[in-house]
């Protein structure tokens, strides 16, 4: 998490000597200790230890499935042994499923190739009642009503494998990316608005997206070595001035519920599964063309933020004016959001007028910056990396690369996933995005099973390249 500024670091100092002292303390009584004792001793030994950003000075696990699918691909061993995020996306998936390893499986691995070194494991916790209400691609298994089931059935058998010894007491640092596509939807596509969708209404209505995501942050949080992250979608999605802090409100909300308190958020991430410039160096926010601001370009349209960068660091410090505590931090998914390849412009576009100038410069080769699904002309941005700039935990691969975001047509399946219009390629839009075609990828799987071609494009329009 951020350290830019004194006052989070007197009191890291300080909980450091209180850690410290909790530890000689435990050493003292842990021997007379035994059972459920020893566990909670062993567990206050571990919330001691909690590291500011827990990716800073960590190796951060390798997938094995992932990794032999990307390198079985022409020249995917030249990523293939990059971090990336395991999707708890049903309650099978903690288990394992065919072709993918459980929950456990995962964690032991990563203890062997921690190799005794501080370790992140990269978690999606993804199952809400109701899930992605806006987006039929990636609907969930549990219907809007179902949040006993995800508290009972999905979170509980999670926290409770994390809450083992074997994985509470390592040198793993369990890093939890708390229900992406969630809250923010019930600010952008609830109410009376154009984007409004009839399932985002229910789940407003009923509460158990909040409900669910704090029941989460409250049983993972417990664990000593879990950093919860809560996902605060992108710039595009929430960087206009009525969803903004209206978004960090939602987010204070869930974050002190059922149960939980805004002690047990490490930060938030920002663009997971998305494809938003991490940084727009052509334009930026504040350059004007004869007299007309970039805000008012088609592309911008009245937006605050261009790029992912800006955006997550000024919504890390709204949470912070909200409350939240003022050392939180912010992750970036940059799996997706390279722009490379021959389409990527090296210089500003002609300063003809506004929309020129905007979109003769940016990155971002999108048709709206409302679009999503299996993007084409997309490539694989940064590499995972830790502490890139100030606020940023880490720049993260939480998308697994080739893994669909969609299907293109309808498929029958056993996942609850549906078929949604965005990941057509002929479809011409909504008012979410502007009602432009959908940029999608032809013959694409389901949501998250692999799709050779896409993986062929992030790899051929990689930025920085290969």
């Amino acid at each position: 998490m951020s350290r830019t500024t004194s006052p989070p670091t007197r009191r890291r100092r300080a909980a450091a000597l209180a850690g410290s002292a909790l530890l000689a303390a435990t050493a003292l009584t842990v021997s007379s200790l035994s059972g459920t004792a020893a566990a909670q001793a062993e567990g206050a030994r571990a919330a001691a230890a909690k590291v500011d950003n827990p990716y800073a000075g960590a190796k951060v696990y390798v997938n094995p499935d992932w990794s032999a699918k990307a390198a079985a691909e022409p020249g995917g061993s030249k990523i293939s042994n990059q971090p990336t995020g395991v999707w708890l996306d049903r309650i099978a998936a903690i288990n394992g499923t065919s072709g993918a390893r459980g929950l456990r499986a995962h964690l032991d691995t990563a203890l062997q190739q921690s190799g005794g070194s501080p370790t992140v494991v990269q978690l999606v916790i993804y199952n809400l009642p109701g899930r992605d209400c806006a987006a039929l691609a990636s609907n969930g298994e549990l219907g809007p009503t179902e949040i006993d089931k995800y508290k009972t059935q999905y979170i509980d058998p999670i926290a409770a494998i994390l809450a083992e010894s074997k994985y509470a007491n390592s040198n793993l640092r369990i890093v939890t990316t708390i229900e992406i596509d969630s809250l923010p939807n019930l600010v952008t596509n609830t109410g009376g608005r154009p984007t409004a969708t009839p399932q985002c209404d229910t789940m407003k209505a009923n509460g158990n997206y909040v409900k669910g995501v704090g029941y989460a942050l409250n049983k993972l949080g417990a664990v000593g070595n879990v950093y919860n992250y809560i996902d605060a979608g992108h710039h595009g999605w929430i960087g206009w001035d009525d969803n903004f802090n209206a978004t960090a409100q939602v987010l204070k909300q869930a974050a002190t519920a059922e149960g939980s308190t805004v002690d047990k958020v490490a930060g938030i991430i920002v663009n997971t599964a998305n494809y938003s410039a991490l940084k727009e160096n052509n334009y930026t926010i504040n350059d004007s063309i004869n007299g007309k601001s970039v805000r008012e370009s088609k592309w911008v349209d009245w937006n605050r933020y261009v790029d992912e960068l800006s955006f997550a660091q000024a919504f890390r410090q709204e949470l912070v004016n909200v409350g939240f505590p003022s050392n939180i931090g912010a992750l970036i998914d940059t799996s997706r959001n390279g722009w490379g390849g021959t389409a990527r412009p090296s210089a500003p576009g002609a300063r003809t007028d506004v929309d020129t100038y905007v979109n003769g410069g940016r990155y971002d080769r999108r048709i709206h910056i409302g679009n999503w699904c299996n993007q084409s002309g997309a490539g694989l941005g940064e590499r995972p990396k830790a502490a890139p700039a100030a606020g940023i935990d880490a720049y993260v691969w939480m998308k697994p690369p080739g893994e669909s975001d969609g299907s293109s047509s309808a498929i029958p399946n056993n996942e609850g996933k549906g078929f949604d219009r965005m990941c057509d390629p002929t479809y011409t839009g909504n008012p979410r995005n502007g009602n432009s075609m959908s940029g999608a990828l032809p013959n694409s799987p389901l949501s998250g099973h692999w799709f050779s071609a896409q993986f062929q494009q992030l790899l051929k329009n990689a930025y920085p390249a290969l």
